[in-house]
């Protein structure tokens, strides 16, 4: 049955438009793979477990999936359009079921789910509310220790069928901003045909933008190569799935706890990492994969990294690369390269640096499906809780040692991301101000200029939305 409803939203924006509506349609769907084979006693404990204190936040991530016709990154937004959205876990003799109440109809083809969605939806219950149930023992897992959190996430990877024992290196993390224009967009696509071609699987944050475009290009490469087996991950976190929906082409979801785990997720299963251009977001990924490698421990560790775009995107470019040595010192490029519109010069480079990392794998001992030897400083892990007190409290000094002050930059961009997209986060902002940022005059100006840029080239907001900085810059 089809729902409709007035769109308030759209109403208050244009008065005249009265006959606009919303239209939602209620669901009976049942899961495929791992969720289908399940106990009574499972099932019961599933079902307590998404009416405490998860229920709200399942609700909030199961509409960002079922809300998959609409690009938008404003969570708010979301949730304000669809404000009767109910889900419920229905338990049954042979399993489970989830009732599914005012949905957008988007997520349906003639009154039935697509499959996509329903997958999505289903990974969804099995990360959030599955693993949060204690079906897999008693103990709380520790998430104090580097090794404790390290063997969360392959847990959680696992779980989700992610790690294969016996598959060889190919899988390409691939990062870069929802906010692009179409000439980034096709370049990403482009890259990810070349990569496909080569016999390389994708990851990206599962978003629109450059984290759509790889996973497009490169499905089509397989299909050229009759590969049917291609994978193409989605990795994210309860904060980002309410503002980027997964994009349809993903076939394998995951949703780790919080930002900090999908960012080490990202490291553990990748073999190689192309960076196309971004926003806020694309550099705390990109500042917390350099804090690692800084690391001297992880001096013997292969992990590639290539910054490419299209043909005019080299100043982009140069402003990360001279932020990044403003910040954090000319060592810093020994650990990426940068490569400008040549995606089958992306994709050969990186094919042969991923056979450098198998053979690395093998000689260190190290598994192909996770790179556990990878030295992640716990403070990295540790999760950084975005507020005004927090963001005016962290330490940006020309003094501190690179690999701190690496860590402190990240933990910046990752409350502009917050302020930005994130639904806790713009309420901050809307209730309290902007984030007040404060540190060194040096590395204020190398914030500020950088982040002009992003504003300037409409990289921190979706084309058409005007952007209100969700920060302020103080020089101490």
């Amino acid at each position: 049955m089809i729902n409709k409803k007035p769109d308030q939203a759209a109403q208050e924006h244009d008065p005249q438009d009265q006959d606009y509506c919303v239209e939602t349609l209620d669901a009976s769907v049942t899961p495929r793979g791992m969720l289908e084979l399940l106990s009574q006693d499972e099932v019961s404990r599933l079902r307590e477990a998404g009416r405490g204190e998860l229920d709200d936040l399942f609700r909030r991530c199961a509409l960002a999936v079922l809300n998959c016709g609409e690009e938008t990154d404003d969570a708010a937004e979301v949730f304000e359009r669809y404000p009767d959205f109910e889900i419920d876990i229905v338990q049954r003799t042979r399993g489970i079921r989830l009732e599914v109440r005012n949905a957008p109809v988007c997520a349906f083809v003639d009154g039935r789910m697509l499959n996509g969605v329903k997958d999505h939806l289903f990974a969804v219950l099995r990360d959030i509310v599955f693993i949060s149930s204690k079906l897999y023992g008693s103990d709380q897992p520790d998430t104090q220790s580097a090794s404790g959190i390290r063997n969360l996430v392959f847990h959680i990877l696992r779980n989700a069928g992610l790690l294969h024992l016996r598959m060889t290196p190919r899988l390409v993390v691939c990062w870069g901003g929802h906010s692009i224009g179409a000439r980034e967009y096709d370049y990403s696509k482009e890259v990810g045909y070349q990569l496909g071609l080569r016999g390389m699987d994708i990851c990206t944050g599962c978003g629109p933008g450059a984290m759509k475009g790889p996973m497009k290009g490169a499905a089509v490469g397989h299909a050229k190569q009759r590969m049917r087996n291609g994978r193409y991950v989605g990795v994210t976190e309860p904060g980002i799935i309410a503002a980027e929906s997964p994009n349809p082409i993903v076939n394998h979801l995951v949703v780790l706890p919080d930002i900090e785990k999908r960012l080490e997720a990202f490291l553990r299963m990748g073999h190689g990492i192309v960076v196309f251009p971004g926003g806020a977001g694309t550099l705390e990924e990109i500042l917390f994969l350099l804090g690692v490698l800084s690391d001297e421990r992880n001096d013997a560790i292969e992990m590639p990294l290539i910054f490419t775009g299209p043909a005019g995107s080299g100043a982009y470019f140069r402003r990360i690369d001279e932020f990044l040595v403003k910040t954090l010192g000319e060592d810093i490029r020994k650990h990426y390269r940068i490569i400008e519109n040549d995606p089958i010069g992306v994709a050969r480079q990186i094919t042969k640096s991923i056979a450098d990392v198998a053979r690395n794998r093998r000689k260190t001992g190290d598994a192909y499906y996770y790179n556990w030897l990878l030295r992640i400083p716990l403070e990295m892990k540790r999760p950084f809780a975005v507020n005004h007190r927090s963001m005016a409290a962290v330490e940006l000094r020309s003094d501190l040692p690179a690999a701190q002050l690496a860590i402190n930059l990240r933990r910046v961009f990752s409350g502009i991301v917050a302020g930005n997209v994130k639904d806790e986060g713009i309420r901050m902002v809307r209730e309290h101000g902007p984030f007040k940022i404060r540190g060194d005059r040096r590395i204020m100006q190398a914030i500020d200029k950088l982040l002009s840029g992003f504003i300037d080239d409409q990289r921190m907001k979706l084309p058409g939305k005007v952007y209100h900085p969700c920060y302020t810059i103080v020089t101490d």
